[in-house]
């Protein structure tokens, strides 16, 4: 994320929170003036975490927006249980989300969801459209022809799984090979972090991919967001190796209420490379 730094001078602040058993690891950035304008709550894909969002998240604050970007439990810097405490499946994920932002006190936003996590960010949506101003979706499994690719899929396999999760330079091969692109040296080294700190976040993801349910909850989506009525910003990275476009003109058909926008030369984790046109096109949206 080499567009970071130089020209974006906002600060973005580190938080946890503890929600019931659970410790939630966040990014926040808030602008001093005095502002109505609604949160942004942006929730990364697999196997990244908030910092995906760190270029974005300046620009939103720029312009008198809140930001607001957690690790998903099991991912980043938040915390990681063991199965016997946490399922790791969609329910888990949506029970905690929900406390989260209850806890921060958070009861109408725009909402932002990317990649394979994402589908949990869309129910979520589903299930509570009456907090939900406006939903933007980068690169998602948002149709039942979404399927989990087999960088991602062989890391929730029993043994194979339990192999290539402790080894770090997995986070390096799968953020390269969804992209398409090479990233950073600063910012993988933030990746890998949580891997070379404890076994505990290999092991977590291991659960959270073995437990995605992507099948079912796919189904779930398209058939919600057929009576959906909220606004629908869903910007698609075209190179995607996983998910095909052809998903996203389903899901636009699907959904009626959605613009559509084409990066031409992203991947599936478009805000890595493509953080300032992806801003951009979001503010553009949200002002309307």
């Amino acid at each position: 994320m080499t567009q970071l730094l130089s020209n974006i001078v906002t600060k973005l602040t580190e938080h946890t929170l503890n929600v019931g058993p659970l410790e939630w690891f966040y990014r926040e950035g808030k602008t001093t003036a005095n502002s109505d304008k609604l949160p942004v709550v942006l929730l990364h894909g697999l196997p990244s975490q908030s910092h995906s969002w760190t270029v974005i998240m300046p620009e939103l604050v720029q312009q008198g927006y809140r930001a607001i970007a957690p690790d998903w439990i099991g991912c980043g810097y938040s915390s990681k249980p063991d199965q016997r405490d946490f399922a790791y499946s969609p329910d888990a994920f949506l029970v905690a989300l929900s406390d989260f932002l209850q806890a921060l006190q958070i009861e109408k936003f725009y909402l932002v969801v990317q990649g394979f996590l994402g589908s949990v960010g869309l129910q979520y949506a589903l299930k509570n459209p009456q907090q939900i101003e406006k939903l933007i979706i980068l690169n998602a499994p948002i149709t039942t022809e979404a399927k989990l690719p087999w960088q991602i899929q062989q890391l929730g396999l029993p043994f194979i799984g339990d192999m290539l999760t402790q080894d770090p330079l997995f986070v390096d091969r799968t953020l390269e090979k969804g992209s398409k692109y090479t990233v950073g040296d600063d910012d993988l080294d933030i990746y890998r972090r949580p891997y070379l700190k404890t076994s505990a976040a290999g092991r977590s993801t291991l659960a959270t991919i073995k437990n995605l349910q992507l099948n079912q909850v796919t189904s779930e989506i398209e058939t919600g967001f057929a009576n959906w009525q909220q606004p629908t910003l869903l910007i698609w990275g075209m190179i995607d190796p996983w998910l095909n476009f052809s998903q996203a003109e389903k899901f636009t058909n699907i959904c009626q209420n959605t613009k559509l926008v084409k990066l031409l030369e992203a991947g599936h984790y478009a805000q890595e490379h493509w953080s300032n046109q992806i801003a951009e096109e979001m503010l553009l949206f949200m002002r309307q």
